[in-house]
């Protein structure tokens, strides 16, 4: 056993997560960010194993969806519960296997609790609605059904959260969930099916296949984008994933819930409080190293406050203390590996190259974790939105850019082929207003004096353009796990036609 481990007492989570017997052998190995180091093997799922999966989700379809859906909120209070009662452990785990700070890895879990309490309402309100008909005697309305299994990709950098957004709206929606994790976050996923699995035990109504976890590479993902059985496909990742995938789904007429990458832009104002906005900026800049799709990525500048909004930064960004995630103090952990480092390295080059001065990366503590990858977050001043800018690269990197009019900025933050998240600091109300309003931010999410991430889940999350256009979380987006049917009911005993078509007598 490494020190590592000893620090993170593996063996201990994976008791109390209830791991062990899905873990050993020649599989798939499991390394932590933290240091590199081997943590568990996990077994690839095997075509057969795959099938067989679906097969379940399918045939548990046919009795879930009968069930009245506060019942199947029922399945989802107990897992809220137990995931409070194992927040610490699962927490933790979170962090092991992605590197985010421990404050950020139970955050991660309890907005897991906090979609179970969502869903858990929202299952007593399902409702469609009553529309009035031009035809006497008639009724109209509309009505929502499960939809039927729902596949579930997920990324390495939240690899619980966003599970959960899917799978507690699908299941109270009458919907079983097959989840494909990232395999570099194999762990907390079995975590996740080993809780949900207990949450329905003693539940007479609950059959076994509502939550299933399959783990492989690319070549699973395509097979669940291809397969019918599944009518919904919720994929979180790159936008060069989604390309792959959403072509795929839509080929057999499926459904596809995209979430891509973001580019995000802090815009700040003559009028800024400035104070505020360092604090909002700093978290979304390098909170999980700079690895989350709201991540602030460009910082769009009025000119008059430019100098004194850097030297803020930089004195914010010196403060940062880098290291080990689990130890208290840490605010920003390691790259997910060196691949995540060296296209860090190679956007900063780029942006050099395309005249940028950069303040900050390369690899830090490389003495004490050389199997790891640490850096420093950069600032890169930058003369114009270049190419490299309107890239996403997943690192921590912040290019500033200079403003003088507002639709100047508005231009800036909606010229990138992401549109996910955007956040303005102003206390000028027109200036908040014309961001917000139709010819405002072309994102999804867009914030007034707070920051691009840390999206909160009684709001539907997503956004436009590359990003994908899926809905996730709280509001309607319960709305893409049911089919929608329109109803229409004659009680009189005539048959007048709509829009007063008279066929023979």
């Amino acid at each position: 056993m490494t020190q590592t481990e000893k620090t993170m007492d593996i063996d201990h989570l994976i008791a109390a997560l209830g791991l062990g017997d899905r873990l050993g052998g020649e599989g798939l190995a499991v390394r932590t960010p933290i240091d590199g180091s081997v943590i568990a093997h996990v077994a690839e799922t095997s075509e057969a194993a795959y099938d067989a999966a679906v097969a379940r989700a399918v045939a548990a379809f046919e009795t879930w969806r009968r069930v009245p859906a506060p019942r199947r909120g029922e399945l989802v209070r107990r897992l809220g519960e137990l995931l409070r009662a194992h927040k610490e452990a699962l927490g933790r785990l979170v962090s092991i296997e992605t590197g985010k700070i421990l404050e950020e890895g139970l955050g991660e879990v309890q907005e897991m609790i906090d979609i179970c309490d969502f869903a858990v309402g929202l299952s007593r309100q399902l409702h469609g609605l009553t529309i009035a008909s031009e035809r006497p005697e008639h009724r109209m309305s509309e009505l929502w059904h499960p939809l039927g299994p729902v596949g579930v990709i997920t990324a390495f950098n939240f690899p619980v959260a966003v599970w959960s957004w899917n799978a507690a709206l699908a299941l109270v929606c009458g919907d079983p969930v097959v989840w494909k994790p990232s395999e570099r976050t194999p762990l907390t996923a079995l975590a996740c099916e080993a809780l949900a699995r207990r949450a329905a035990e003693g539940l007479e109504e609950a059959p076994e296949g509502l939550v299933q976890v399959v783990i492989g590479g690319r070549a699973l993902a395509e097979r669940m984008a291809d397969d019918g059985r599944l009518p919904l496909v919720s994929a979180t990742g790159s936008c060069a994933m989604g390309r792959a995938l959403g072509p795929r789904i839509a080929a057999r007429f499926g459904r596809a819930l995209l979430e891509l990458g973001g580019n995000n832009a802090a815009v700040v104002t003559p009028s800024a409080d400035l104070d505020l906005a360092v604090r909002a900026v700093l978290f979304s800049a390098v909170g999980t190293a700079g690895q989350r799709c709201t991540t602030t990525r460009r910082l769009i500048v009025h000119e008059s406050v430019r100098e004194e909004m850097l030297s803020r930064l930089r004195s914010a960004y010196a403060q940062v203390r880098i290291g080990n995630p689990l130890e208290p103090g840490t605010l920003m952990g390691p790259l997910v590996s060196r691949e995540a480092y060296e296209a860090m390295e190679a956007a900063l080059a780029r942006a050099l190259a395309e005249g940028g001065a950069v303040d900050g990366g390369g690899r830090v503590l490389a003495e004490r974790y050389p199997e790891a990858w640490y850096v420093r977050p950069a600032l890169v001043e930058m003369p114009a939105q270049t190419e490299i800018v309107r890239t996403e690269t997943f690192a921590p990197i912040l290019y500033v850019l200079t403003y003088r009019e507002l639709e100047e900025a508005i231009a800036l933050n909606n010229a990138v082929p992401q549109g996910l998240s955007s956040a303005i600091f102003t206390t000028d109300l027109r200036e908040a207003e014309a961001f917000t309003g139709p010819a405002g931010s072309d994102c999804g999410i867009v914030n007034v004096n707070t920051g691009t991430s840390g999206a909160e889940i009684g709001g539907a999350f997503g956004g436009e353009k590359e990003t994908g256009g899926g809905r996730e979380s709280g509001s309607d987006a319960w709305k893409a796990y049911m089919r929608r049917v329109t109803s229409t009911v004659n009680y009189g005993r005539g048959l007048p036609l709509a829009q007063g078509i008279r066929f023979g007598d």
